[in-house]
This record gives structure tokens, sequence and C-alpha cells, in this order.
């Protein structure tokens, strides 16, 4: 198991992302996930080095949140967000 390092200055949580700014994900802590939730995420492409935008929060508890990965736009938990460290694009 691997263990990511401490956030960088530069760096913040997806759900910390403003809505409609893009950010490139630096590390994803999949450790902090269950197995099924990993291979979800995998799945859809969340991985080092993609493109991700917030596009919209939920009503309640801003939850799920609609990210936008490469082309295609899915919802997420705030909590599997949270797993994912994202360098703003300035």
């Amino acid at each position: 198991m691997t263990v990511a390092a401490p956030f960088s200055q530069f760096q913040l949580s997806l759900d910390e992302l403003a809505v409609g700014s893009r950010g490139r994900i630096a590390a994803v802590e999949w450790h902090l996930l269950d197995e099924g939730e990993v291979c979800r995420l995998k799945h859809f492409g969340f991985d080092e080095g993609v493109t991700v935008e917030p596009l919209h929060l939920g009503p309640f508890g801003r939850d799920p949140l609609a990210v936008r990965v490469g082309r295609m736009t899915v919802a997420i938990r705030r909590n599997h967000a949270r797993a994912i460290r994202v360098a703003p694009s300035f």
C-alpha cells in the first residue's frame, strides 16, 4: 500500500476546486477508497495527469459533484472527490 505525500501548497482536493475551473489530477489516494469505489473511478478515467473540471454541486450538502473528466461528465460523491488531489490550472 502506497501512502500519498502530503498536499503541496499548489494542490487541493477535487471537492475544493471551484466550479468552472480546471485542474490536473496530481494524485489519487486510492487507499482512502474501498475496492468498488476504486474500480468505478478508474473506469471513469480518474488517474494522474487527467484534466478535470467541476461543473455542478448537488443541492444538499453539495453532494454529488458533477465533474468533467476528459470529454465525459460523471457524478461522484464528495468523499470520493476528497481522495483526488488536483493542481489547479492557472
